[in-house]
């Protein structure tokens, strides 16, 4: 098989081909139209309202936190001023007491009244007693 070239019969056959034929299609296009300006105008109003809306929702729940900080801060100032209240209380109790007054009246100086505890009128006898003595 040395002499491949100049063989017919050898040589490999050309395929032909049917010419080729375009065929000129029309393509649709569709153009959409645009939205009417009343229905832009209803969406964008749409929009806005659920805007405002949330905006409210958002401003009352701010609102609610607030005051339940508020709330928090107030009953833990009562709780404080309970506590105190109750530690005063005790001391009130302490320094009403007659024996410490009568001990503390000796210490200071003061002369114990041997005499008569001075006595109140009520009533009408009240206003004629005070302005005798």
């Amino acid at each position: 098989m040395a002499y491949v070239n100049g063989n017919l019969a050898l040589q490999p056959k050309k395929k032909t081909t049917p010419p080729q034929t375009f065929r000129e299609t029309k393509k649709v296009v569709v153009k959409r139209k645009s939205l009417p300006v009343q229905e832009k105008l209803l969406y964008m109003f749409t929009i806005l309202v659920c805007v405002l809306v949330a905006s409210v929702i958002l401003f009352r729940y701010a609102q609610i936190y607030e005051m339940n900080a508020d709330v928090r801060d107030m009953t833990r100032k009562y709780e404080k001023m309970a506590v105190e209240m109750k530690e005063l209380q005790i001391q009130v109790e302490k320094l009403k007491n007659p024996e410490r007054i009568t001990e503390q009246a000796r210490k200071t100086g003061m002369i114990e009244n041997d005499q008569d505890p001075i006595k109140v009128k009520t009533g009408d006898n009240y206003n004629e007693t005070a302005m005798k003595e």
